[in-house]
């Protein structure tokens, strides 16, 4: 990827080859412009998400369908952004030169893994004045699909048993505080090391799947949020109550992502988030009355983008792993 001769530039990591973290390299692009509906933001602030990895090694391998068969269709990564709006497509209203704001391009080509990216105003809001910007950008992703996780059955009601499994992470830890927001009774599931940090996030009851195992205990739930997708689909449906209903946001493998997908049923559903202006609205006003707030597990350079993928990519992170890109 080389910029066209006398174009403006930027750098950004690219790829042009499915495989590992390493596969990334800075280079000099064309920095982009926003078309009609979009901004250009400078990015000062990104986060990794598993989705960066999926899409780097092109796994699950039927997943190339989409993202390119034999080489990559987008070569800028990057989903999660926060930074300040530099210029202004044609038709945007709402936003002006310099407003902070955070965003989320996982429907959008990607891209932000980089110093500039043109940003579509129907996945952006205003930046939540009481975070950094790497802490903005920790949000829209797994927030998001916190949120519609949880919400994947209707509305969750005060009272209700929650169940959620991968309790750290960077959806776990924003659905343990979501859950605890609107009054539910929210059991979590983690690890030895991860017990009191998930206790901290407001859990009611916590549980070291090393020693305990929730879907066989006994207990049943009004909802399951399964962010690791480790559990089969029997063990989701033998731990709901009558009624019950389980959502999955993650995977640990096909056979588990397509027995939940094919087999799920009315109960038990396989979410994939669609973020938009709205959602980061909602979870805007919910930081700014402090009941939530990003879990960031480790800070890293824009230059060391690599080493935080590959970080990420190990399955131990608590909480969110986030890049300042200034």
């Amino acid at each position: 990827m080389r910029p066209a001769t006398g174009s403006a530039v930027m750098k950004a990591f690219v790829y042009e080859r499915y495989g590992p973290p390493e596969t990334l390299r800075m280079a000099e692009v064309d920095k982009p412009s926003p078309n009609p509906g979009e901004v250009l933001v400078r990015v000062l602030g990104a986060s990794v998400n598993a989705a960066d990895w999926h899409v780097l090694r092109g796994k699950p391998l039927f997943s190339r369908a989409t993202l390119g068969l034999l080489r990559p269709k987008h070569q800028i990564l990057g989903v999660d952004v926060a930074g300040r709006v530099e210029a202004l497509g044609d038709g945007v209203a709402g936003f002006t030169a310099g407003d902070e704001v955070y965003a989320n391009l996982l429907d959008h080509g990607y891209g932000g893994f980089a110093d500039y990216v043109a940003v579509p105003v129907a996945v952006m809001s205003l930046k939540p004045a009481t975070l950094s910007f790497e802490e903005a950008a920790a949000v829209p992703m797994a927030a998001t699909t916190a949120l519609q996780g949880l919400g994947r059955h209707g509305e969750l009601q005060a009272g209700q048993q929650v169940l959620i499994n991968g309790a750290l992470g960077g959806v776990g830890s924003f659905a343990v505080q979501l859950a605890t927001a609107w009054g539910a009774e929210v059991t979590a599931v983690t690890s030895t090391p991860k017990l009191e940090l998930v206790r901290s996030l407001g859990a009611d009851h916590v549980l070291d799947y090393t020693r305990t195992d929730a879907l066989g205990s006994g207990r049943r739930y009004d909802r399951i949020l399964d962010t690791v997708g480790n559990r089969s689909l029997a063990d989701l449906r033998g731990g709901l109550v009558v009624g019950g209903k389980a959502a999955v946001t993650g995977f640990t493998g096909v056979a588990k992502l397509l027995g939940v997908s094919l087999g799920g049923g009315k109960d038990v559903a396989m979410v994939q988030a669609h973020v938009t202006a709205r959602d980061l609205e909602l979870l805007s006003g919910l930081i700014a009355a402090g009941k939530l707030h990003p879990r960031i597990d480790r800070r890293y350079q824009f230059a060391e983008l690599p080493d935080a993928i590959a970080y990420l990519e190990q399955g131990h992170a608590k909480g969110k792993v986030v890049i300042e890109v200034a």
